[in-house]
């Protein structure tokens, strides 16, 4: 199966562009959808893909997004960053799953889905790739190990390159705590990796 993250990070278009789109959406034209997901499915579902560690669960998660964003489009006004607004609805559907996955232990994430993750590599030198994926699969494997509360975090600002003041957002809590989470994130995937630098 394919990783989204493999592809290179699609970097967020401008917001304004988006506003205009989820307006559209609102005011009734359907189309606007369509650019919408062209332009956010890939920065979406490698969120949720790093997030969650399993590709099958995330594609669907993240059509939900659209889905979501569809169902609510006439009770969208344009406070905050299109972005932030898109990335709330897939936090959101994380904490479910999260949360589903605590209910249905039998189903929780395997040794065999954090072996998913791994990501091809460009490099020419076979023994520099093999020693690239290694180390980003022990990275992935041990951000999937925090807790929900603080990979989010991890997820949206070192993968999503989203700033503490936009996370703080989505995730509805302080820039502060957005911050000490960051913190207490780093230092625990240090523990788990052995001081390897991050």
């Amino acid at each position: 199966m394919t990783d989204p993250s493999s592809h290179g990070e699609v970097s967020p278009p401008e917001d304004e562009a988006d506003q205009q789109l989820l307006l559209r959406l609102r005011d009734g034209d359907d189309l606007a959808l369509n650019d919408l997901m062209d332009r956010w499915r890939k920065p979406i579902l490698a969120y949720l893909y790093r997030t969650i560690g399993d590709y099958e669960t995330a594609a669907d998660l993240a059509q939900e997004v659209f889905v979501r964003v569809y169902r609510a489009r006439r009770k969208y006004r344009p406070k905050a960053k299109a972005s932030a607004f898109l990335f709330t609805i897939a936090a959101n559907l994380a904490k479910n799953h999260f949360r589903w996955i605590k209910r249905h232990p039998e189903a929780a994430l395997t040794d065999e889905v954090a072996n998913k993750m791994e990501e091809n590599s460009a490099q020419s030198d076979p023994a520099s790739a093999l020693e690239q994926n290694e180390s980003g699969a022990a990275i992935r494997a041990a951000v999937q190990r925090l807790p929900e509360k603080l990979r989010t975090p991890v997820v949206l600002f070192h993968f999503n390159e989203l700033p503490q003041s936009e996370i703080a957002e989505i995730l509805r809590c302080s820039e502060k705590t957005v911050e000490t989470r960051l913190y207490r994130a780093r230092k625990l995937l240090r523990e788990q990796m052995g001081e390897r630098r991050l």
